[in-house]
């Protein structure tokens, strides 16, 4: 059954209580479910609008500028996954996607296209709560930081949340943009996979998942190819260190 979406410009207008909260455009077409996360959310302080149209989204999103998207994978119209594309092409608006229990492929894939976190359903709201808090924490320090990390030749501007390295402008996906910030404010320490899935993505740290290996592998197929030294490095049966030497 698809949602309703929240219809009419007075509905997307802030709180009429003057009070500043964060907003979270829902795009999912479960009615329940939506209504559910809507209902978890606001109770505890946000403003929460449905879409449950994927063709409709783009429109929605440019109008209502929210802090968060929560973003479905099956939609009618138009899948998450391309709509993620599409909005993170754009802008760096935090995307939380929610992918089918189990389906590996689906999360990979949908943090390829630049989504920032996932949450499987059955949606937990205790956890689906505490991982928009996290990304909403994540993009204030984002602002607030200024300045530079620099490891040779590779320089990370977290005020313009650019990279580049020999000069040269490296693009990276938000989250493989915080990995690599992760492991430059580490420089030449060994950090385990555990420490990078706690302080990347927030949760603990599934043994059996090969997310980390797979966005290390393409952050450095970007940052290493085509530069010298190698600057990221397998600790074989612990982790990664990112440095100047082997």
């Amino acid at each position: 059954m698809q949602a309703s979406a929240d219809t009419g410009l007075a509905r997307d207008r802030p709180a009429a209580n003057g009070a500043a909260r964060s907003r979270v455009l829902l795009v999912e077409d479960s009615a329940r479910l939506a209504a559910s996360i809507r209902e978890y959310l606001e109770r505890h302080g946000f403003e929460v609008f449905i879409e449950g149209d994927g063709l409709a989204v783009g429109e929605r999103f440019e109008r209502l500028k929210p802090e968060v998207v929560i973003l479905d994978l099956m939609l009618p119209g138009k899948d998450g996954l391309a709509i993620c594309r599409e909005l993170r092409a754009a802008n760096r608006t935090p995307i939380l996607m929610l992918t089918a229990k189990g389906d590996s492929i689906d999360q990979v894939v949908g943090l390829e296209m630049g989504a920032d976190d996932y949450v499987v359903k059955p949606v937990e709201p205790r956890v689906l709560l505490a991982r928009v808090e996290a990304l909403l924490r994540r993009a204030s320090a984002a602002k607030d930081n200024a300045g530079m990390l620099q490891v040779a030749d590779l320089v990370l501007d977290l005020r313009a949340l650019r990279v580049t390295r020999a000069a040269r402008a490296i693009a990276l996906q938000p989250r493989e943009f915080r990995l690599l910030e992760y492991l430059m404010r580490h420089e030449g320490q060994v950090v385990t996979r555990t420490m990078l899935f706690e302080a990347v993505w927030d949760y603990n740290f599934d043994p059996q998942t090969n997310v980390i290996d797979v966005q290390i592998s393409r952050l450095r197929n970007k940052v290493d190819r085509d530069f010298s030294p190698p600057l990221i490095h397998t600790i074989r049966g612990v982790g990664y260190s990112l440095r100047t030497h082997a």
